[in-house]
């Protein structure tokens, strides 16, 4: 298949990486038309919004290239046979006493009480399958655990074993160097015998793989006694293929033969290789820390060409965080996934948030109000996009937000300001007929007839009130005036309740209703309610500020809240009239 030039509809970053992952494949296979690219997630816990961008970047590559008419393989390897490391925190159903499984495959530790899944890594791996599924990633899945006990791999651990030699004098031009003072925390799904060997101080590199007296093996087993991985291979002999491997956590030691064992797994530096040069992958990203001397990307690239194969192309991945977050790690609690994003975002803006930044542009995903003034930012790019107004760069991160190469993901079909909807949520406070009736009254010339019309968004937005804003910010509307309130007031504060009053009923929708109260403090003042910020004195904007704060005061008692527009429509006609003294 011959090579198909950049789109000319896009100059984003996605169609240039395309433009080289397809010249790529084309070098190494001429006339072959399938081009893989690959993810690896491991299973050991929650799978966050960092992990997210390991999958996103060779999505969104993908994609374009199969809207160019390629076929793609995109794989997840979900590394289920990596060891259990530690109890993550914050894991519910989950206590202390997961502790006695460290060392286990993921597939081998119990999930976590009241999980329908039947192991550890299952019930993490379907949280992420299904948040991929509704943001409409297309990948092929392989479980690393079916790989290595059904004997997939044993010809390239046999080989591994066989060169084991060449593998430790690559790994051993690195093991002479100084470790940096502090490695960066990685968001790529390492090993877990790696983690532990970076965390130590001075320690043998356990990611390397055994090394003693008996000389260094790149294969660890898993102990056929209390299935941990803390074993040491004490004996191989290459023609038989005989091992001896003895567990330092049980006692226990066996002698098996190799060519016949499928109960361990090559150790990662040498796995990850492995996999590429088996798979045939062209693109796959990296975390920031494998730029550095001897971390895995940079190791694996010389030790693949002992499988025959080459390195992958791909960019190093900056970090994903949250706003009022530090960098995520899915060795502690509480960190978002993607899941906890979908719950509060269309999967639209999630694709969005990771199509318009480069892989290498750390960015952040709003858990806060902030999600407020992303989802306007959207929404005007939406806009733009539909007069043919936005930027190519800017409409391309659109187009592969809002659709794939399978078409377009489900949206709403009335999207209202997302600030709209969850100050409406939070007023009614889940009762769906008065958010109808205030959302009915936003634009009376095209009134909403139901909730579905704002739905998902609408849900999205509820979501975000009910587990986002905590209760003291919440809005709960008056049941009674202020009487002492009102009695205090001065001439001048009850003549701008008179206006606003006065104008009500003909300003009632969405529209009308910004303008009337903007309008309010310009027009007791002398200044027509339609003059422009630049036609009016500064003492306007303290005037309005100032009448603001007596209608909050008034209608839910602090200086804040809602966008008033939105609380007065909440509150309805009447009640705004009882509340302000009529």
């Amino acid at each position: 298949m011959p090579i198909v030039a950049q789109s000319t509809e896009t100059t984003d970053w996605v169609s240039r990486f395309a433009d080289e992952v397809i010249a790529e494949s084309e070098r190494r296979a001429p006339g072959k038309p399938r081009v893989v690219v690959a993810s690896g997630l491991s299973p050991s816990g929650p799978i966050h919004l960092g992990n997210l961008r390991e999958v996103m970047t060779p999505h969104l590559v993908a994609d374009e290239i199969r809207r160019r008419g390629y076929e793609v393989r995109h794989l997840i390897s979900w590394d289920d046979y990596d060891r259990y490391r530690k109890v993550p925190a914050g894991v519910p159903g989950v206590d202390e006493s997961w502790a006695e499984h460290i060392g286990k495959p993921l597939t081998s530790v119990p999930a976590p009480e009241g999980s329908p899944h039947p192991n550890w890594a299952e019930h993490f791996k379907a949280a992420m399958v299904a948040s991929l599924a509704e943001m409409g990633v297309e990948f092929d899945g392989i479980s690393q655990t079916a790989q290595y006990t059904s004997g997939v791999y044993r010809e390239q651990i046999l080989h591994a074993m066989k060169h084991r030699r060449d593998i430790d004098a690559i790994l051993d031009q690195y093991r002479t160097k100084k470790a940096p003072a502090k490695k960066p925390q990685s968001q790529k799904p390492v090993d877990e015998a790696e983690l532990e060997a970076a965390e130590g101080s001075g320690a043998a590199a356990e990611d390397d793989g055994s090394s003693g007296s008996a000389g260094y093996f790149p294969y660890k087993p898993y102990c056929g006694n209390c299935e941990k991985d803390l074993t040491t291979v004490t004996a191989y002999d290459d023609d038989s293929t005989e091992l001896t491997y003895a567990c330092t956590a049980c006692g226990f030691s066996e002698t098996v033969r190799l060519s016949e064992f499928n109960r361990g797994k090559l150790v990662w530096k040498v796995d990850w290789p492995m996999r590429w040069a088996y798979e045939g992958v062209v693109f796959e990203p990296s975390g920031v820390d494998h730029s550095s001397p001897g971390s895995s990307f940079q190791v694996g690239g010389q030790i693949v060409g002992i499988f025959g194969g080459e390195q992958p192309i791909g960019p190093m991945y900056a970090f994903v965080g949250i706003s009022g977050m530090a960098k995520m790690s899915s060795s502690k609690g509480g960190v978002p996934t993607p899941a906890d994003a979908l719950q509060i975002m269309e999967p639209q803006l999630l694709r969005w948030l990771y199509a318009r930044r480069r892989p290498n542009q750390s960015f952040k995903i709003a858990f806060d109000q902030e999600i407020q003034r992303l989802y306007d930012e959207w929404d005007r790019l939406d806009a733009k996009v539909a007069d043919g107004t936005a930027l190519p760069a800017d409409a391309a991160a659109h187009a592969r937000a809002v659709r794939t190469a399978a078409g377009e993901l489900p949206r709403t079909p009335r999207p209202l300001p997302y600030r709209t909807l969850a100050s409406v949520a939070d007023i009614t406070a889940g009762h769906e007929d008065q958010a109808l009736r205030i959302l009915g009254e936003l634009d009376p010339a095209n009134p909403i007839a139901s909730l579905d019309e704002a739905r998902p968004r609408y849900d999205k937005a509820e979501a975000w009130i009910n587990t986002h804003v905590p209760a003291d910010q919440r809005t709960v509307v008056r049941r009674e005036p202020d009487a002492e309130l009102l009695k205090s007031l001065d001439e001048p504060s009850r003549q701008s309740l008179r206006l606003l009053l006065d104008g009500l009923a003909d300003h009632w929708s969405l529209d009308g209703l910004t303008h009337h109260v903007y309008g309010v403090p310009k027009v007791q003042a002398g200044f027509p309610a339609d003059a422009t910020p630049k036609e009016l004195p500064p003492e306007i904007k303290t005037a309005q500020r100032t009448f603001f704060a007596l209608l909050y005061h008034l209608l839910v008692g602090r200086d804040t809240g809602p966008r008033l527009p939105t609380l007065l429509l909440a509150v309805g006609q009447d009640r705004v009239r009882t509340l302000l003294g009529e």
